[in-house]
């Protein structure tokens, strides 16, 4: 198989698993972006993720990531599960639930290339593959390629289906028939920013990392802050809130990928055994997880706040 023509990279994608894909030309990003990027940094929004100011000229330019780059391939796969945590119990955010996506994503983003170039010369073909990793301004190729837009909550919404969705992109050095970007349909709505218990959305849709549960719970190797300890609930994961009350989640349906499924004993836990995790424990319940990120000391950091509030 040897594809180069949009809609047979796109029905492809679809064959692969993938819920929906889109071509964008490979550019510097608009001149809006960059701007916004530059101060969003500048004002230190990014909190200590200090890698967000890494390869800056890169993320502006995907074409300094790859020689002869002509086209990048957006897809999103989703991970709304078919089976949740039990609402009284602690909560991890929904992309966690199952195995790591990174791994899954970019495996089937692999075979994609290997459709495209053909499995006898996807060894030595010229192409890249990104899955939340590397310099890549993911949400905004994948708006660029038409997939959908980016909403007041800084997630990508794509009509009719939502925003909890894995993104990943395919770099091809190759030009094909490119999609372009959709309307933004958030409107008036301000659900999103309203229901942010930390205030780490506005209006201005200025996003503030250091107020942002996700990454008080994950990314922030330190103590908790005061506003994460006082409205994180039952989470000890991440956070979905900001997805959960969008107005075009109520269109999201369950995946049906295997690898994105929680398992069984996840679905088991409960505050006492949450309360008696040891490192062994953990290492058998999140193996080949992306909660993995947040570590057992950053994990427990987490379960820890949660004890008042499961007492009788």
């Amino acid at each position: 198989m040897n594809l180069k023509h949009s809609n047979d990279i796109k029905a492809e994608a679809k064959r692969l698993g993938f819920f929906t894909c889109g071509i964008a030309k490979a550019t510097r990003v608009s001149q809006e972006v960059e701007t916004h990027l530059r101060c969003w940094l500048a004002e230190g929004m990014n909190a200590d993720m200090e890698w967000m100011n890494n390869y800056l000229d890169k993320r502006l330019d995907p074409r300094l990531l790859m020689d002869g780059l002509k086209s990048i391939v957006s897809i999103a796969m989703s991970y709304v599960p078919q089976k949740t945590l039990p609402s009284d119990e602690p909560q991890i955010a929904a992309y966690a639930l199952g195995l790591d996506y990174h791994d899954v994503v970019k495996q089937k983003l692999h075979q994609l290339a290997a459709a495209i170039y053909g499995e006898e010369n996807v060894k030595t073909a010229n192409y890249r593959v990104f899955v939340d990793s590397g310099p890549v301004l993911e949400r905004y190729w994948a708006e660029q390629a038409g997939l959908g837009w980016v909403g007041k909550n800084r997630q990508l919404i794509i009509p009719h289906a939502g925003s909890m969705f894995f993104l990943g992109e395919l770099f091809l050095d190759f030009e094909t028939e490119y999609d372009h970007p959709i309307t933004n349909r958030c409107g008036k709505c301000t659900k999103c920013i309203d229901h942010c218990p930390t205030h780490a959305l506005s209006d201005s849709r200025k996003f503030d990392a250091q107020l942002c549960l996700s990454y008080q719970t994950i990314e922030n190797r330190q103590e908790l802050s005061h506003e994460a300890k006082k409205h994180m609930g039952k989470f000890i994961y991440g956070c979905d809130r900001c997805q959960q009350i969008c107005p075009w989640n109520r269109f999201a349906e369950p995946n049906h990928t295997p690898e994105f499924q929680p398992r069984e004993e996840l679905l088991n836990m409960t505050v006492d055994k949450w309360k008696k995790l040891s490192v062994e424990d953990y290492r058998r319940l999140f193996k080949g997880s992306a909660v993995k990120r947040v570590k057992y000391k950053g994990l427990m950091r987490n379960i820890s706040n949660l004890f008042s509030k499961f007492e009788p």
